[in-house]
């Protein structure tokens, strides 16, 4: 925003400029000039009657002042002439908050995002929660749009028993519409592969497999081919699997939607079936979008193993929408990583599903060494070799890397606060505090060499011998 003086020196050659006298206006009031601010929107008014911008301003004004009902009065009158504008929805938003209408409030809120996905506010979408505006609105999936789950289907043969009158004579309605998936999308991922150390390999395997496919969507249509469908990220545990999926969406500027297995099991027989149901329309109706599954395996495990007809259910609901023909999930990038993949339902890895499996292995030293000056940066570290430390750390994932960091910033940080002085991180104490630390790698290569060996006729673990150098 420019100062206030350099937009008065602005209106004065050019007094008749609509948009200048609305960011002179703007930067008045957040100045908190509020006559000024008033005079200036009355101009804009007087030049165009009905501008939405000033009149949201003035409104914005007067709930500043304490005048909340006018403002509110103000407001109504705007949406009602311009229900398109979403600022207006996000002020009344506010001021429904501040009257601890937190339902009401999220609906504004809503409706705002609806339109304008980069006024969403993460401070403001806080504070509406605890007032107690949970319900996700429009952003899901009415009653009335929703598409049948297998339990309203009434999918007996699959153990989803439903009662019908059940609903009406519940207090506290489990299927009432107003639940609320606990969800949001992240709209603009601050990742993007230059913020992930080394993996270079992996990242133009992701490159291959997904970007380009979704960066040239009709190239690809033209052959037949659609955008998005399923990915398995599987490798040893804090190698980065949940990185390169933030990163993934940073790098094709989607929406990033984590899940986890808490938003969706419920103790409601067929509710998390309605639950990942709406995830995924979620995701549909904000493609281009990136639906991350970590521990995937937790979802998709083998159905053999299942000795309840409920976890059954849940499983085949997942498979029907990762069919990507049938679901239209055209533009929807599904990734799930896994430190277990021999323990999904063989469903999954067919075509039209997970069907493209991408190996995460441990950082190289070359990645090693990288993901140390990432660490390193904004801590008070002193003497620092990069490339000769990553040596000393063979086998060692991020997650253990960090872990030496931490340990050595600790060691430091206790020497800080009998001093009263800043004690920098050296080299020889990360050094140290790395031989304390066992690679969290080798374990999960023990078990994994032997699905490799013996249970890969299919040849989907063949990365993990050409890594461990050993020939089938």
């Amino acid at each position: 925003m420019a100062d206030i003086q350099s937009l008065k020196q602005a209106l004065s050659v050019s007094p008749e400029n609509l948009p200048i006298l609305l960011m002179l206006g703007h930067a008045y009031l957040e100045e908190f000039q509020f006559d000024e601010a008033r005079e200036t929107f009355e101009k804009a008014l007087q030049l165009q009657p009905g501008n939405p911008v000033a009149r949201t301003e003035m409104a914005q004004i007067l709930e500043l002042e304490g005048k909340s009902s006018e403002a509110v009065l103000r407001l109504e009158q705007l949406l009602g002439e311009h229900p398109e504008h979403a600022p207006a929805w996000v002020l009344k938003a506010k001021i429904l908050l501040n009257e601890s209408d937190g339902k009401g409030a999220r609906q504004a809120y809503n409706r705002a995002l609806e339109m304008d996905a980069s006024l969403a506010d993460d401070s403001l979408l806080k504070r509406i929660r605890e007032a107690g505006g949970r319900q996700a609105g429009s952003g899901i999936a009415k009653k009335a749009d929703r598409k049948p789950t297998p339990m309203q289907q009434g999918d007996f043969q699959a153990g989803a028993m439903y009662d019908s009158d059940f609903e009406e004579e519940f207090d506290g309605d489990p299927f009432d519409e107003d639940s609320e998936l606990e969800i949001e999308f992240e709209q603009n991922p601050d990742s993007d592969f230059d913020l992930v150390g080394g993996m270079e390999a992996v990242k133009e395997d992701i490159r291959m497999k997904i970007l380009y496919p979704m960066e040239n969507r009709e190239l690809f249509e033209a052959y037949g081919k659609k955008a998005g469908g399923g990915v398995l990220l599987y490798g040893p545990p804090g190698c980065g699997k949940t990185l390169i999926s933030r990163a993934t969406a940073g790098e094709i500027n989607a929406k990033f939607l984590s899940v986890g297995l808490h938003q969706i099991l419920d103790m409601w027989i067929g509710k998390s079936e309605e639950k990942l149901h709406e995830i995924f329309e979620l995701a549909r109706r904000n493609a281009p979008s990136v639906l991350f599954f970590d521990e995937v395996d937790a979802l998709a495990a083998d159905r053999k193993d299942m000795r309840t007809s409920a976890g059954r259910t849940l499983i085949n609901q997942f498979l029907a929408e990762l069919d990507r023909e049938s679901a239209g999930n055209d533009g929807v990038l599904v990734l799930g990583a896994t430190n277990a993949p021999w323990h999904l339902d063989s469903a999954f890895l067919r075509p039209g599903r997970f069907d493209r499996l991408i190996f995460v292995p441990p950082p190289d030293e070359a990645a090693r060494t990288e993901i140390v000056r990432i660490m390193a940066k904004g801590k008070p570290v002193k003497d620092l070799d990069p490339a000769s430390l990553a040596k000393r750390l063979k086998e060692f994932s991020g997650a253990d890397i960090k872990a030496a960091f931490d340990q050595a910033i600790e060691v430091s940080l206790a020497e800080a606060m009998k001093s009263g002085k800043i004690v920098p991180v050296t080299q020889k104490q990360l050094v140290k505090t790395s031989k304390q630390i066992k690679p969290s790698t080798r374990r999960w290569f023990e078990s994994a060499k032997n699905y490799a060996l013996y249970a890969n006729q299919s040849g989907f673990y063949d990365d993990i011998l050409e890594y461990l150098g050993i020939q089938k």
